[in-house]
């Protein structure tokens, strides 16, 4: 795969990044290995991975600060670093916060903890509810006239709140919850991107495993697990989607790849979609993930999977 054009900023990148919340998200991920990470990073780089995305959120700071080290190692405008901000400390809690005031600085000690001059994409990561996002957008546009980044998203915003934040046009990407099981975006979102050029990223793109052939009609998941709140694992749905993704063995069968890179693979064809942001915990998962890059769907796969998945 060549690199692509992220909308209409002037980022390019390898279709597969790395969603780096693993990577000092101690308070994501219980028992991180920090050294682990940073492999992780390092190993992501050398293998032709350009976008490395992270948050503040991530380790409060630590996922940043991580990479940063990582980042010293290489030649930086060959990185393409995304991060996030929105979580304002206020007592023993978070609250959202997309004032002008907080954005800038929080832009800044990004910067501190990247340990580098420039932000390639800087997304406001959740809303808040009193900040005009399109003021927001605007403290942004700023801070790129100023060279601090090179792109402005938004994440998890209502289509409302993306289209108040893109009032000037100057909204890149937007990232949100997108995959075979959750195709609401694509009548939400999809057709406004399309319209304003806007690069859609998908987070969750294999719901905690579920699209990727892991689990059997029989697997259960332990007390404390997130799963077991979750809407695609309950009983009848859980076997449904089961059957579904099962459906899936001749497709992978056929590229010689597993199931998880043909649904990945399946979410590159669409013209929304420039690039993936895989998460993992170790260099193995990594490579593995990039194995999608190889994979090359023909129409009717395509159409196969649509249908499978259609509501």
């Amino acid at each position: 795969m060549k690199k692509v054009r992220m909308g209409k900023s002037d980022l390019h990148v390898f279709p597969i990044g790395l969603g780096t919340n693993a990577v000092g998200g101690h308070n994501l991920y219980p028992n991180l290995n920090e050294e682990t990470g940073k492999e992780l990073v390092r190993e992501a780089l050398k293998n032709g991975v350009t976008m490395l995305d992270t948050a503040y959120i991530y380790g409060i700071g630590r996922s940043e600060e991580l990479i940063g080290e990582v980042l010293r190692e290489f030649n930086r405008e060959d990185v393409v670093i995304a991060t996030k901000a929105a979580h304002r400390k206020e007592g023993n809690d978070f609250v959202f916060d997309n004032s002008p005031a907080f954005l800038k600085k929080s832009v800044d000690e990004s910067l501190q903890r990247l340990q580098t001059d420039y932000i390639d994409l800087f997304y406001i990561h959740f809303p808040d509810e009193h900040t005009p996002k399109d003021e927001a957008v605007q403290a942004l546009n700023e801070l790129k006239k100023a060279g601090k980044i090179r792109a402005i998203g938004v994440s998890n915003f209502s289509l409302e709140q993306l289209k108040e934040a893109n009032k000037d046009g100057l909204v890149d990407v937007f990232q949100g919850e997108y995959n075979l099981l959750n195709r609401e975006a694509e009548t939400t979102y999809f057709p406004y991107i399309q319209e304003h050029d806007i690069s859609f990223v998908p987070y969750f793109p294999l719901v905690s495993g579920l699209l990727a052939g892991k689990y059997t009609e029989d697997t259960t998941f332990p007390e404390g697990d997130l799963r077991r709140e979750m809407e695609h694992f309950q009983s009848d749905r859980f076997k449904e989607n089961i059957r579904k993704v099962n459906e899936l063995v001749p497709i992978a069968e056929k590229h010689n790849v597993d199931i998880a890179h043909v649904v990945l693979a399946w979410y590159l064809a669409r013209p929304e979609i420039d690039m993936l942001i895989p998460g993992a915990k170790r260099a193995d998962q990594l490579l593995d993930n990039l194995k999608t890059a190889d994979v090359k769907l023909s129409q009717d796969d395509i159409d196969d999977i649509d249908q499978l998945f259609a509501k």
